[in-house]
């Protein structure tokens, strides 16, 4: 007899018991359409197809007894009970193992087996084991994640060759078909699910003053644009903004897929709706975008406004929001430097609404206070941090006024008050409790 590795699991086997689970489960729910009762819920189903799987392990454990063969160490029948469950409703065992390691930040997958990790620790970016056993059961697995994960199910097919996504653990997967010779997914952990201020000083991503600003700014109802590059640290902070906001407030977030998660946190902020977007099915009916959302929320009676992203259809609607008495606002944007936020944003407007750069960049000086602009820091070991602090003062010859109140230190790259100018909206700030006279300002 054979002894069998209990490291090692055999592919094949767990497609086998996963395709007998899935044809009970089949006619199970075939025998309650026929009685007439209604469908299982996700978690009754997620515990019949458990108590499934269970049986179907055994089954094979039988086999292996009645063929006269060693049996495995009851460790194995675990792991391969917690396969098929994966293979069922999670990533495939290997993907599920490297997103249970808190030590892993980021997880990029070229194809089944060419997998980077990169971890936390020591180790930095390593090459990975295959995920899959073919690029074909990596799809599938995707698409078994797109099913359970979110808020709502999400196609990832040829027709649909993109997805995005919030993992329950808060990650977030992209994942791409056809556009490359091989699938490509990536995986960004969010290492942090909570974030406060202090956390940001702690690590060195704001100083003091610059931290106590920013409580000021969220307290004294300022509209907040976060901008950075992808990987900066832009939710982060987005949530350490959030997380001043007082428990009371109703808050409505808007996002493409459901990240920052405030309602698992009732004790921070009470009174949460989430909304995600919802994509059209497969002939282009249905569905529910950005813009439409964020229009939405003014009937809903909200506190603040929380747009995840800013990616291009939305902006008008974000910024109208803004502009109409929704004070409070928070959102993020993708951009190469501060000063970019308000081109960006112009050229989603003239893209998505067709409205000349001169309109845009009023709606613009009409809605934001201030663009907080993070990094990554070479001179910090490329540690993020905010590095530039821009107040909207106006519009002037139909472009945005602004003024750097914050900018890069000399020493380390992080933003420290610029002395030189004033704050316009400095009462409000003093009022939530920012003292700006040691920059040398005498409030008016």
């Amino acid at each position: 007899m054979t002894a069998i590795d209990d490291h090692v699991l055999d592919h094949t086997l767990v497609g086998r018991l996963q395709g007998w689970v899935a044809n009970r489960m089949t006619e199970l729910k075939q025998e309650r359409a026929a009685a007439g009762q209604r469908e299982l819920q996700v978690d009754d189903e997620q515990q019949v197809a458990l108590s499934l799987i269970r049986q179907a392990v055994l089954r094979h454990t039988q086999d292996l007894l009645g063929a006269g063969r060693e049996l495995p160490d009851p460790r194995y029948d675990q792991r391969l009970a917690d396969a098929v469950k994966s293979a069922m409703y999670g990533a495939g065992p290997e993907l599920d193992e490297l997103l249970r390691d808190a030590q892993v930040e980021n997880i990029d997958i070229n194809g089944c087996d060419e997998v980077w990790v990169t971890y936390a620790d020591h180790r930095g970016k390593v090459r990975g084991r295959a995920v899959a056993a073919t690029d074909d059961d990596l799809i599938s697995a995707v698409q078994t994640l797109a099913g359970y994960a979110g808020l709502n199910a999400r196609p990832f097919t040829p027709a649909n060759p993109q997805l995005d996504l919030r993992l329950p653990d808060g990650s977030r997967l992209s994942a791409v078909m056809t556009a490359s010779e091989r699938p490509v997914i990536s995986v960004r952990r969010n290492r942090f699910p909570q974030m406060f201020l202090d956390d940001l000083v702690r690590l060195g991503t704001v100083d003091e003053q610059t931290a106590a600003f920013l409580r000021a700014a969220v307290l004294a109802r300022s509209n907040l644009m976060i901008a950075g590059a992808t990987d900066a640290g832009k939710t982060g902070t987005l949530r350490a903004l959030v997380n001043c906001i007082p428990r009371d407030e109703r808050i409505i977030t808007v996002e493409r897929a459901l990240e920052l998660g405030l309602r698992r946190h009732p004790e921070l902020h009470a009174d949460v709706v989430e909304f995600e977007e919802v994509l059209p099915d497969a002939d282009g009916h249905g569905g529910i975008t950005i813009a439409e959302l964020v229009r939405r929320t003014r009937r809903h009676n909200p506190s603040r406004v929380l747009v995840g992203e800013v990616m291009g259809p939305e902006v008008v609607e974000m910024m109208t929001a803004m502009s109409q008495g929704n004070n409070g606002s928070l959102s993020t944007v993708h951009a190469r430097d501060a000063a970019d936020v308000f081109h960006k944003l112009a050229t989603y407007g003239a893209q998505h609404e067709h409205l000349g750069f001169d309109v845009t960049h009023a709606l613009i000086a009409s809605s934001i206070d201030f663009v907080v602009y993070i990094r990554k820091n070479p001179l910090m070991g490329n540690r993020r941090c905010v590095a530039e602090i821009l107040e909207v003062t106006g519009l002037g010859e139909g472009r945005v006024a602004r003024s750097a109140i914050f900018t890069p230190s000399p020493v380390d790259g992080r933003a420290v008050r610029a002395t030189d100018v004033a704050i316009m909206r400095a009462k409000q700030l003093a009022a939530q409790g920012y003292d700006d006279t040691a920059a040398g300002w005498e409030y008016q």
